[in-house]
């Protein structure tokens, strides 16, 4: 069954905004693939960091739709221009979130800690040199310093603080970020972990990753430990056999909106 995602010919657009690509594709459709699961969590804060076209937020409120049962929906920009055109986006789908034209989540983390139930995040991952990071305009969307983690290292504890104890991060990542580095990172966190949807090209190497609370983890300072009942260490295994046949980060045209 096929369910309602944003149109592309109705996603608004400016010079210095990023447009949807792979990326976004493939985030949508890791949200789309966990739709029931997403509908059974039931989450009544949903947010976008850096929204960009409003493509990602969009999908997600018609995928959801009704079935929603009233969640409120916020998303996040460091580009004013970006805040603009998803609000554009969103008034041509019928849909509302409050847009908030800001750093990840500053000046928001502490009205929101512990209560966003459902955070998605196509951060700047692409490995640039460091002065790039953080410049105004496009650029932002998608210069990710050394590694590409330079803005992921930033989103990881601010997701921590925002989610709430069943709260969920579905984050893009790419093999030259060193994904199965972010799981084992979370885990120490209490995190678990899952890939949600791969995508190969000759370009790019992207890994839609799935993050959440588990309690059967405990963690110390030096090692992860976990119980006869969890399985986050198995999946780390696995997001890191997934990940190493993969190749990296090449180039996707920002004026291009077909996958």
């Amino acid at each position: 069954m096929s369910y309602k995602i944003a149109q592309i010919r109705l996603v608004s657009s400016h010079p210095e905004v990023y447009e949807p690509c792979d990326d976004s594709f493939a985030l949508v459709d890791a949200l789309l693939s966990d739709r029931n699961n997403l509908l059974e969590l039931k989450p009544m804060l949903c947010m976008e960091v850096g929204c960009g076209s409003g493509y990602v937020i969009t999908s997600l409120m018609l995928m959801l739709g009704e079935e929603a049962n009233g969640a409120q929906f916020i998303a996040t920009d460091i580009n004013h221009h970006a805040i603009k055109v998803t609000q554009e986006t969103m008034e041509a789908h019928g849909v509302y979130a409050e847009l908030i034209n800001t750093d990840i989540a500053s000046g928001l983390e502490n009205r929101l800690a512990g209560s966003v139930d459902l955070l998605v995040v196509n951060p700047p991952y692409v490995p640039t040199p460091e002065d790039e990071v953080g410049r105004e305009g496009i650029a932002s969307a998608w210069a990710g310093g050394e590694n590409g983690r330079s803005v992921i290292d930033k989103i990881l504890p601010v997701a921590e603080k925002l989610l709430s104890k069943r709260g969920w991060l579905y984050m893009v990542t790419l093999t030259a970020n060193n994904p199965s580095q972010i799981c084992r990172q979370m885990m120490k966190k209490g995190y678990a972990s899952k890939i949600v949807v791969q995508r190969s090209t000759v370009e790019e190497s992207l890994h839609i990753i799935k993050f959440w609370k588990d309690n059967d983890i405990e963690a110390d300072t030096n090692d992860v430990i976990t119980n006869s009942k969890a399985v986050p260490l198995g999946i780390v295994d696995s997001v890191r056999s997934q990940i190493q046949r993969l190749s990296f980060w090449g180039s996707c045209d920002i004026n291009t909106t077909t996958n």
